[in-house]
């Protein structure tokens, strides 16, 4: 902060169009995903060849409890930083802003303290729940992971909130799991099997928010100088209280599938249906590079249905026209996938992949990306709603389904529970503000899809060897998902400003193609 109390430079922020700034950040989170996800299956890929599926099966359902009650801890409060803070910026209320962060970190703290030191107290219990004692010293080592993954989430959120997603690419996909794959692999090497594989997930957290913070001081220099505005912790907590709730459902539903599998069967099960689920969730990339800056946008124009509307409708046209070539490479590889990347032994799992890809192109599509045009309007009930929607689907479907057909059951009832609230997202926000996704480009994104689909079944059905059907069908699916769009002149006004954004070579092959 200068002598007479001015804002530094380099905390200003551009003023760019919305399109614009999607794009380019939405293209940077990208990038991160991307990494990310070759990473995942990297760390995935040491921990299934050098420990058994029932070990990796015990440390998914150890990470899952404390995911689920690390969400308690929250209180949804990361989900305030990135709604609030953009309106106080936007309107020069630098104060009000670091009032924001500062009030949060206050709370978080303090309720993540706590809750780690129930999972302690309640650690054996846990795991004579699960008839798993092994659980026990798994929860008591990364109970210390709460408060942190608190700090990690509330980090993750501030860089939403000032639109500089690269600093929260470096810290989650690049720095965490860098150092999380380096370190588990060190400690498995050395035979430390459970115990390694939890060690390395608790020091790529540590080190990750060493370097979010140093990123955070660097590049937005208000959170730590200017003089703090307090502001009412009531409206934090009313807007933030319904989406912890929704949070703690949401987690606890990305979990319930490895409980239910757990109780009802083997831990072997849970982590083959755990490598099946990684493998379906990589179709949530571009929904999820986008959903970091879609909603603080949305939050900006809230009271603009003309603008909103505009802007859901290019965000899923473009989510939806990424996410479908990779959809289909998916369902139609599943087999060979998960024979190659892993190992023979999880293609038990090619069935649930197949369900949950369908599940997620319509979860992709709907609702905004990663369920945040909501949000992003302020409707925080009724994202709690659907969220409560949801689980109540996934749960009973999936323990009616288990028992019967394993963990094909499991992903039927994810599916299902996905695709309703997808759905219901994209009737409410058309229900009380009037904006939907239909547009004529999005129908000719939608029907290009299809003779995509019909060539990649011609290799799956006309190559016998896995790892050809694993490097030829991506091939095949996206060139002909790119001519059909060609073709049907899919591409518009907006398309060639997000393109440029990307690549100037992508803008010329969009202008190309509309000549």
């Amino acid at each position: 902060m200068s002598g007479d109390g001015s804002i530094p430079e380099r905390t200003s922020f551009p003023d760019d169009t919305s399109t614009a700034t999607m794009a380019r950040e939405g293209s940077i989170a990208f990038g991160g995903n991307l990494v990310k996800k070759v990473f995942g299956f990297a760390i995935v890929a040491v921990i299934t060849r050098l420990v058994s599926p029932s070990v990796y099966g015990l440390f998914i359902l150890a990470t899952s409890i404390i995911l689920f009650v690390q969400a308690f801890a929250n209180l949804g409060l990361p989900e305030a930083i990135d709604y609030f803070v953009p309106q106080h910026l936007s309107d020069d209320e630098h104060g009000e802003a670091r009032g924001v962060f500062v009030a949060v970190a206050a709370i978080m703290l303090v309720s993540s303290a706590v809750v780690a030191g129930l999972i302690v107290l309640s650690a054996d219990r846990i795991a004579s729940a699960f008839d798993e004692p092994s659980l026990r010293a798994a929860l008591w080592l990364l109970s210390i992971t709460v408060p942190f993954l608190a700090i990690y989430n509330g980090l993750l959120a501030s860089f939403s909130a000032i639109k500089r997603l690269k600093f929260r690419v470096y810290m989650r996909d690049v720095i965490r799991p860098t150092v999380r794959l380096v370190t588990t692999a060190a400690l498995l090497l050395l035979g430390y099997g459970l115990l390694g594989v939890v060690g390395g997930y608790l020091v790529g957290i540590v080190v990750a928010i060493a370097a979010g913070l140093v990123m955070l001081r660097r590049n937005a220099g208000f959170i730590f100088e200017v003089a703090t505005v307090r502001v009412a912790s009531r409206p934090l907590l009313s807007y933030s209280v319904p989406l912890a709730f929704a949070g703690i459902i949401y987690v606890f539903l990305g979990q319930i599938d490895y409980f239910v599998i757990g109780y009802f069967l083997e831990s072997e099960e849970v982590g083959i249906y755990r490598v099946g689920y990684a493998l379906a969730a990589n179709l949530m990339i571009f929904s999820g590079s986008l959903g970091p800056i879609f909603k603080p946008l949305i939050a900006e124009a809230k009271d603009d249905t003309p603008a909103v509307r505009t802007r859901y409708q290019i965000v899923t046209r473009w989510v939806a026209g990424l996410t479908l070539p990779l959809a289909i490479t998916v369902a139609l590889g599943a087999s060979a996938y998960l024979s190659v990347v892993f190992t023979p032994q999880y293609t038990v799992a090619a069935a649930a992949v197949v369900i949950l890809a369908g599940a997620n192109v319509i979860s992709a599509s709907c609702g905004g990306p990663d369920g945040t045009l909501l949000q992003g309007l302020g409707y925080s009930r009724l994202v709690f709603f659907n969220t409560a929607l949801l689980l109540g689907i996934n749960v009973v479907v999936s323990v009616l389904l288990v028992p019967r057909i394993g963990i094909t059951g499991a992903a039927v009832g994810t599916a299902s529970a996905l695709t309703v609230n997808a759905l219901a997202a994209a009737l409410e926000a058309y229900h009380f503000r009037g904006v939907h996704p239909l547009t004529a480009e999005l129908g000719k994104v939608l029907s290009s899809a299809v003779p995509a689909a019909a060539f990649g079944a011609g290799v799956v059905l006309t190559v016998d060897s896995p790892m050809v059907v694993a490097v030829l069908l991506p091939v095949v699916v996206f060139v002909v998902y790119a001519v059909m769009l060609y073709l049907t002149d899919a591409f518009t006004d907006d398309d060639a400003e997000i393109a440029v954004q990307i690549s100037p070579a992508a803008r010329r092959a969009i202008d190309l193609s509309r000549r």
